[in-house]
């Protein structure tokens, strides 16, 4: 921390005005509003679009699919828009009633904002390899793009989709993914690289 700050606690969380969500990271607090509209849609619309791949579903099945979890990997504190554990890895996932999650899931969604981007690609996807994490999605609803990153033994490999492309993305590659049916209705790609 170097400038004499105290560590941020989960206390800090607590005490964030009601629609913020925190995430501890590095001993540091960052703090966003909850999502624009868009957001919200893309996120929604993915997870009902992965539904089929979830515990009990159609085949393919064998995963248990969780909006925005909080996820503890010792004094981080995670909270991805959306995350998977596949069942023969995490069977009793759900069978306690907790509020957290610290056994890291084997993907990760982050839906990109203007405000949340830069620690999204940076720091959490670094702590997302770190921890184990096998596969992470970067959907950007603006700009109309899936970025899917694979684990490789040094680091990520990575896939770039965008617009309407029907794709077969990793993990969830035994069903193709029609990236037009993601982007909100009448939604213009905001110019961008």
């Amino acid at each position: 921390m170097g400038s004499g700050k105290r560590p941020a606690t989960y206390e800090d969380i607590e005490a964030l005005p009601l629609g913020w969500v925190g995430e501890l990271i590095d001993d540091e607090l960052w703090a966003f509003p909850r999502p624009a509209s868009w957001h919200v849609w893309v996120a929604s619309r993915l997870c009902l679009m992965l539904g089929g791949f979830n515990v009990g579903q159609r085949e393919p099945g064998g995963w248990w699919i969780l909006n925005e979890p909080e996820l503890h990997f010792g004094r981080q504190v995670l909270v991805p828009d959306l995350a998977g554990w596949r069942q023969e890895r995490a069977p009793e996932l759900l069978a306690r009633e907790v509020p957290f999650f610290e056994l890291a899931p084997d993907w990760v969604c982050e839906v990109l904002s203007p405000s949340t981007a830069a620690v999204d690609r940076g720091r959490k996807l670094a702590i997302y390899y770190q921890e184990g994490v096998s596969h992470v999605w970067l959907v950007d609803p603006r700009a109309h793009t899936l970025e899917v990153y694979r684990r490789a033994a040094r680091g990520w490999r990575l896939s770039r989709y965008g617009g309407e492309e029907v794709v077969r993305a990793e993990p969830f590659d035994a069903e193709p993914l029609d990236l037009g049916r993601l982007w909100a209705p009448r939604s213009t790609p905001a110019p961008g690289p």
